[in-house]
């Protein structure tokens, strides 16, 4: 039974699902920052994912990465898994701002978390419904 870690767990969101992968909110304003999880038991690394599974991963990024570019008017989009703090396979997509908080520089420990406030949730909740469409799932 797929089960999310407790670190993502406390430091995200919950948004919904896509067929394959469990869609977060990094819950940190500073920028738009997207967590997508495999719903697989004990997966730490891509290749652990059956072929089918590895597919649908990256359809399910790409199609993220290209809604958050557009949706949050992105100069760069930053995707990547890195599993060192927290090893549950995740992929992050982050949308970049020349001038954000951390720009060039990575986001990783550049400044503290700035917790959302519940109405820019649901703004970023009712962006995405716009344009979020097919098999994607928001969670109540």
């Amino acid at each position: 039974m797929f089960e999310l870690d407790p670190r993502l767990e406390h430091d995200t969101v919950p948004i919904g699902d896509f067929p394959l992968c469990r869609l977060l909110l990094m819950n940190d304003a500073n920028y738009p920052w997207f967590i997508l999880v495999p719903r697989r038991e004990e997966i730490s690394e891509l290749f652990q994912l059956d072929a089918s599974d590895q597919q649908a991963m990256w359809r399910e990024a790409t199609a993220l990465a290209e809604i958050v570019k557009d949706t949050f008017q992105a100069d760069k989009m930053n995707v990547a898994t890195l599993g060192n703090v927290v090893s549950q396979l995740h992929v992050h997509v982050i949308a970049r701002r020349r001038g954000d908080a951390a720009w060039p520089a990575p986001v990783w420990g550049h400044r503290p978390a700035q917790p959302y406030a519940a109405e820019q949730v649901a703004a970023i909740r009712r962006k995405l419904e716009l344009v979020m469409t097919g098999e994607f799932r928001f969670l109540e």
